[in-house]
Formats: structure tokens, C-alpha cells, sequence
């Protein structure tokens, strides 16, 4: 009944509206502010820098997962970044989430890239509770920081 897939550049429209759900989600649409065009651009384009995962459950879009590339420089190898993982309300509790996160592990260790990091919202205890049921563990004394708008044209400014 699970189907996982790569995604192709007609899912593109699809793609869009899970980044919105997602968004509502997490208490932030007005942030969503990605185009068809930029998932264009960057996951379609001929040096895609990110890449989809789309579920469908019997035939019915489902969910996706949005993922990239990082790279250890203290194990000198890559790993994937999980960006973006949202399964639908009414596709909830059919394991697509688990097999998405399986999916991409089985990638990781196929590829020999050595981690598969993500974040979670710190308020979301039942994606915190799921991420550690499947073996994740939580970095709870690393801090994300993140330079956005006019902060990183302002630190742009000083380069050479």
C-alpha cells in the first residue's frame, strides 16, 4: 500500500502545498514563502541541490521528505540533512513516517555517508517522542543559529 519515490518535476505544485501544511503546522505559514519555481530551481534543475521523497498510500499523495546533503568534516564524509518531514493528518499512524526515516537511513548506509540529522521544534513532544522511539538522539546542548534578511545582507556587506 506504501509507495516511496523519488520526486519529479510535476510534483512540484504537490511539493508546495505539503511545505504549506507543514508551515501551518508548525504556527508559521506566513514564512512558507517558497514558489514552484524555486523547487524548480532547486531540486529539478540540472545540479539539483536538494532532493524529494514523495509517499503515496495506495495510490493517494501521502506525505514527502525533503532532504540534502551535509558533510562531517570531523569524519570527513557526508551525511543527509532532513529538512522537511511531514505525512498528512489522515495518513497518520500507517508508518510513513517510519518508513520515510527508514528510507533515507538505508540511503545513508548504502552511500557510506555516516549521519542523518534533523531538527524538531522543541514544543512538538510527539515528533520528539517519535525521532527517539526510532533511535534518534536528541542534541539537546547544540543551538541552531541562523543569519536571515537584512542581518545577512548587513554581514554580507563586510566580504570581499
Amino acid at each position: 500500500m506504501l509507495t516511496l519515490r523519488p520526486a519529479v518535476p510535476a510534483d512540484a505544485p504537490l511539493i508546495l502545498h505539503y511545505i504549506r501544511e507543514l508551515a501551518e503546522y508548525e504556527r508559521e505559514p506566513e514564512a512558507a514563502v517558497a514558489t514552484e519555481a524555486d523547487l524548480h530551481r532547486w531540486a529539478f534543475s540540472e545540479h539539483p541541490l536538494v532532493k524529494v521523497t514523495m509517499a503515496e498510500w495506495a495510490g493517494e499523495p501521502a506525505g514527502f521528505a525533503l532532504w540534502f546533503l551535509n558533510f562531517s568534516t570531523w569524519e570527513g564524509k557526508p551525511g543527509i540533512y532532513l529538512e522537511d518531514l511531514f505525512v498528512r493528518p489522515a495518513f497518520r499512524g500507517k508508518g510513513i513516517g517510519k518508513a520515510l526515516l527508514q528510507h533515507l537511513a538505508a540511503l545513508a548506509v548504502k552511500e557510506g555517508w555516516t549521519r542523518f540529522v534533523w531538527q524538531v521544534l522543541d514544543w512538538n513532544t510527539p515528533a520528539i517522542e517519535f525521532y527517539e522511539a526510532h533511535g534518534a538522539k536528541v542534541m539537546r546542548p547544540w543551538l541552531t543559529c541562523r543569519v536571515e534578511g537584512e542581518a545577512l545582507a548587513r554581514l554580507a556587506e563586510g566580504a570581499g
